[in-house]
């Protein structure tokens, strides 16, 4: 089989992703800056469908109106040359000096109207260029020591921000969601929202929940030792899993951001599973870095490799469901009566009191006898992953 992308397949990478110069705190960087022109051809000969971008990627800070105006028109001429979308882009709150104690829950009010004004002056850039999704990571938004900040009163101005962002992306009439990123920690001691069920949480006390919804991403649920599947799926069970990040980690350390499929191959293999039998529509995003031991040849074979693991992926899932084998450890697992409501429609609580078969007549001790058939179903799991 082959496992050449196409457009329909929907992967997406952002220009901070191969743009990135493999510059680190120990190191300085070892590739030359890349042109986001030849960033969007380079992509689209590889079969990718999107680009997205910080501000900053796309138009280096500090540039003036008139030679901003002539990055973009570069920029967006590619697109249309090549046929590539922009699905999705952010703002840079974090590399300028001015972003060090945070953007929007910045002590300093003058940084918090600042990080506003850059905030809303891309979204109409994204807007202009038909994004769909704005992703918002706070990368600085967080502490290293208890008394530097008042995380109610941190929380508070993020909610004013995020209910003027979207305030301001109603007014406008954009077609545009917002997208929690949640992470842990790097480059703050804390950061937060750090989970996907902080965002979650944080999202139902906005003024318009229904324009947010969370970007979830590999290696910053794995940083905190999370399931990144289930984390997913909770993001799609609250219907705001509206973009994500793809990446590799191995394990509870510093951000890695591998290419998707290095480090824990079992959770990409379930994250794919998940994907594409669970109906997410949204974009197949990569942010990974490429080590800082290569070369641009080794940039492009990292991108196309992110590609082709989820295609290898999503075959392996594909045939793992269609077995016959895996249905039938399904059913002796009983993952059916999952689906099914534990109570009978309209049941009350008087109504199962009054159920013997519940509780005075269930047998506790044949039910707990049983096996669930789990190590036969995961062992299938392992067979199709590996392809054998």
């Amino acid at each position: 089989m082959s496992y050449e992308p196409t457009p329909e397949d929907r992967f997406s990478f952002g220009l901070w992703t191969v743009g990135w110069l493999g510059r680190d705190p120990f190191g300085e960087a070892t590739r030359a800056p890349l042109d986001p022109v030849e960033a969007v051809h380079r992509l689209a000969g590889l079969g990718a469908w999107g680009i997205t971008f910080h501000d900053d990627d796309l138009v280096p800070y500090g540039t003036g109106h008139a030679e901003r105006e002539a990055h973009i028109k570069r920029f967006r001429q590619a697109l249309e040359t090549t046929g590539m979308v922009v699905p999705m882009a952010t703002t840079n709150l974090f590399s300028h000096p001015v972003f060090k104690d945070g953007a929007f829950t910045a002590n300093d009010r003058g940084v918090r109207r600042y990080a506003l004004r850059k905030t809303m002056r891309n979204i109409d850039l994204a807007a202009e260029l038909g994004a769909r999704t704005y992703v918002a990571w706070g990368g600085r938004e967080g502490a290293e020591s208890g008394a530097a900040k008042d995380v109610r009163a941190a929380l508070d101005r993020m909610k004013e921000a995020f209910d003027l962002l979207a305030e301001y992306v109603t007014e406008q009439g954009y077609d545009l969601r917002f997208a929690i990123e949640p992470k842990p920690n790097e480059p703050r001691g804390d950061i937060l929202l750090p989970t996907v069920g902080h965002a979650l949480a944080f999202i139902d006390r906005l003024e318009r929940p229904e324009l947010f919804g969370v970007n979830p991403e590999v290696g910053h649920e794995q940083m905190a030792g999370l399931n990144y599947p289930h984390g997913i799926a909770q993001a799609m069970w609250s219907g705001k899993l509206i973009h994500l990040d793809l990446n590799g980690q191995s394990g509870i350390k510093y951000d890695q951001d591998l290419r998707f499929g290095a480090g824990d191959l079992r959770a990409a293999f379930w994250t794919v599973d998940l994907l594409e039998s669970g109906g997410y529509e949204g974009p197949r995003h990569f942010d990974f870095k490429p080590p800082r031991t290569e070369d641009y040849d080794g940039v492009w074979a990292s991108a196309a490799g992110c590609m082709r693991n989820y295609l290898i992926l999503r075959e392996r899932a594909a045939a793992f469901r269609a077995d016959p084998a895996v249905r039938e450890a399904l059913r002796e697992s009983r993952l059916d009566q999952l689906a099914l409501p534990t109570l009978d429609m309209g049941e009350t609580p008087a109504a199962l009191l009054a159920d013997r078969s519940a509780f005075e007549d269930f047998d506790a001790d044949a039910a707990a006898a049983r096996g669930m058939a789990f190590e036969r179903l995961d062992q299938l799991a392992m067979d199709h992953l590996l392809g054998v």
